[in-house]
């Protein structure tokens, strides 16, 4: 089961929709042209559509995977007083007293461009379940971080990211 946000669920249905309804009706339309033109064993155009027809059924079929597993979170039932799923973590690292914030989201949401990381990285791993004001040690592939929790708030579907 995959946990995640309704902004994330209502992203991936979209995609689907676009996969289904737009990109697979162009390849196959691609792979009928090609067909039209003859021997198909020495065709490439043929044969680069049909290895694109599979790359978009096997995003279509991991899709409706992830799909079948998402279970919409009800913020409603969620608490800010500890990092969480959706939580919104201000942190200072200790080392360089640089500051960052990051959402802690579900692997299919996250984008360290948008300031959203896997829950199943190693930060958010370290941070699961601590409070405002703790100090967390995390083994990240650069060395060891030293961080400090200033600040966690709940993303709700009215807050702006």
């Amino acid at each position: 089961m995959e946990y995640m946000s309704q902004e994330g669920y209502d992203k991936l249905v979209a995609e689907l929709r676009q996969l289904e309804s737009v990109e697979l009706p162009q390849v196959r339309e691609a792979i009928a042209e090609a067909r039209d033109k003859g021997d198909l064993s020495e065709n490439f155009e043929y044969h680069a559509a049909k290895r694109e027809q599979a790359r978009i059924l096997g995003r279509i079929r991991f899709k409706q995977k992830v799909l079948t597993n998402a279970r919409v979170i009800d913020t409603s039932r969620l608490g800010s007083d500890s990092v969480g799923l959706l939580s919104k973590v201000g942190m200072t690292n200790l080392a360089n007293n640089s500051h960052m914030t990051y959402t802690i989201a579900s692997p299919h949401e996250a984008n360290l461009r948008e300031g959203k990381i896997s829950i199943k990285s190693p930060i958010a791993q370290a941070l699961l379940g601590k409070k405002a004001g703790d100090n967390v040690e995390v083994q990240v592939p650069a060395g060891r971080l030293r961080l400090h929790i200033d600040s966690i708030e709940l993303l709700t579907p009215e807050s702006p990211e």
